[in-house]
């Protein structure tokens, strides 16, 4: 192992994230396993050679047990089942989950080969109800009886007769159950636990003894550490509250003031609409996570689309499945399962493609396929440079140019959206400025509209059903609310306003755990 690249390599890939780290991480642990293995066969039956343990491992039908028992951490929290704690004592123990119908569980314990049956005299009868619910009872006796000091039971009793109702072995305690309604105190967390000791060491309304006694706990949680010295609660420690420090300011300007604002059609719609502080971190900061399995299917797809368009690739599914085949294995995925689902959906999209593409869209004929443009725009009292791609420009039958957007997500915008789209917006603007005067032979045609062509999603029954793409169109630009959306972005990136803001966009972003308008990431400031 040691003389070979694997260990170097996995390394890389493992500390670099994303789907290949996971594989990494996966492949890792499987060599971690393979070698305990070795390492018990050693064990047990001396030296046999690393080909006849491979042979033996290869031979199974079924996988022996890689679980050994581990050392226990005398100052850990152990958990287990009711069996494992037999002959076990514990100052403290929780009983969790005492449940009608879980425990006692007067189902049949046997199988469909009813091996349970199987004793020493031959079969058994099958244990009666009330045979289960005597080993139940006692099961119960066992978990009870291993508190030294304290035993806490727990249960949830729902609002009705129906709901979850706690066990009969409840009232069996001889106690009197105490019911706590609405949420806990406090998250049950060792995340939300740290937040309570450090808002309670700087409460000015706290006695000093109890902020003293809350610093002492904090310091005992920064001081654990696992088995290779690494902190298990780091953000116990005071170099981490980051919402002690005083905030930091650059002292150079993001943007020259004097100099237009360079943005793209999506930085339009992040910096106006959706939430200003992502673009910032993705864009400026450079901090988003590593390109993902969904945009490397998106490129490649792209990609084929713009072959087909320019002539490069005939408008064939065959040759362009043999195309996607060529560059499909460079694409990581968490499992050969889903590799081989988003390839049929690559497919289904390709089909799709071509089935828009031989259409005939209102006479209107390919004149440009990604097609590059810069232009500078008066916005309000700003000056504004965009910068994009088009993935399609076509020629309608008056001449205009009408801009298409391909798209390979899973989620599309509504129609409403769709009219006030700022990417397809910006296309429009690019085509009034002359970004495609070249394609129209040095004539400026006028913006004949745009559309988004969701590949990934098929469109209604009455348009052409599953075989045809969703396609979502945006009408001719009119009013001011695109200038008024490029004079807002501007001001932001000028002004450096970030604010965060909570949307759909929440749900897909790298940096929900340090947004302070998100529940996760308030403990920056809090």
């Amino acid at each position: 192992w040691n003389g070979t690249p694997w260990p170097s390599r996995l390394e890389r890939a493992a500390r670099r994230g994303g789907a290949a780290g996971r594989n990494a991480d996966r492949d890792l642990d499987a060599v971690c396993a393979l070698f305990a293995t070795a390492a018990r066969a050693e064990e047990r039956v001396g030296g046999r050679g690393a080909l006849n343990l491979l042979e033996e491992l290869a031979a199974e039908d079924i996988a022996a047990d890689t679980l050994t028992r581990r050392a226990v951490r005398p100052d850990a929290v152990r958990l287990m089942t009711a069996h494992r704690s037999k002959g076990l004592e514990w100052r403290l123990v929780v009983v969790a989950g005492l449940q009608e119908g879980v425990w006692p569980d007067l189902r049949r314990r046997g199988s469909l080969l009813e091996a349970d049956r199987i004793g020493r005299d031959g079969l058994a009868e099958p244990l009666t109800p009330g045979a289960l619910l005597a080993e139940e009872r006692r099961l119960f006796y066992v978990a009870a009886t291993r508190a030294r000091d304290r035993l806490v039971v727990t249960a949830v009793k729902g609002a009705s007769d129906d709901g979850d109702q706690p066990s009969r072995f409840l009232t069996e305690l001889g106690a009197e159950p105490r019911d706590v309604t609405g949420r806990p105190r406090r998250p049950l967390s060792v995340s939300a636990l740290v937040a309570e000791l450090r808002a309670t060491t700087v409460d000015p309304a706290a006695s000093p003894a109890l902020r003293e006694a809350a610093a002492r706990r904090l310091a005992r949680l920064a001081a654990l550490s696992d088995d290779e010295g690494r902190p298990l609660v780091p953000a116990a420690h005071p170099d981490r509250w980051w919402g002690t420090y005083e905030p930091t300011e650059s002292k150079v300007p993001l943007r020259d003031r004097e100099k237009p604002v360079v943005l793209s059609g999506s930085a339009l719609d992040q910096l106006a609409n959706t939430c200003a502080l992502q673009w910032f971190l993705g864009r400026e900061v450079k901090a988003a996570a590593p390109a993902t399995v969904a945009q490397g299917f998106g490129n490649v797809v792209h990609v084929l689309a713009d072959e087909v368009a320019s002539g490069r690739t005939p408008a064939d599914l065959d040759v362009l499945m043999e195309r996607l085949d060529s560059v499909w294995n460079a694409l990581a995925f968490d499992a050969p399962w889903k590799s081989a689902q988003e390839k049929d959906t690559a497919r289904a999209a390709l089909e799709r493609f071509l089935n828009w593409h031989v259409l005939d869209r209102a006479a209107r004929t390919p004149v440009a396929s990604e097609q590059d443009f810069d232009v500078t725009l008066e916005a309000g009292a700003y000056q504004v440079r965009i910068r994009g791609q088009m993935d399609r420009v076509e020629a309608d039958g008056a001449g205009r140019a009408y801009v298409v957007d391909f798209k390979t997500g899973k989620n599309a915008p509504t129609s409403t959206e769709v009219a006030h789209h700022p990417q397809l917006a910006v296309y429009q603007l690019a085509v009034a400025e002359g970004a495609v005067d070249d394609a129209f032979g040095g004539t400026r045609p006028e913006p004949g509209g745009a559309e988004l062509v969701q590949l990934r999603l098929g469109a209604a029954r009455k348009d052409g059903g599953e075989t045809q793409p969703k396609v979502q169109t945006q009408e001719p630009l009119s009013g001011e609310w695109v200038g008024d959306l490029l004079a807002t972005a501007a001001g932001k990136v000028l002004d450096e306003r970030f604010t965060p803001a909570t949307g759909r966009q929440c749900t897909h972003c790298d940096f929900r755990a340090s947004c302070s308008a998100r529940p996760e990431g308030r403990h920056v400031i809090e």
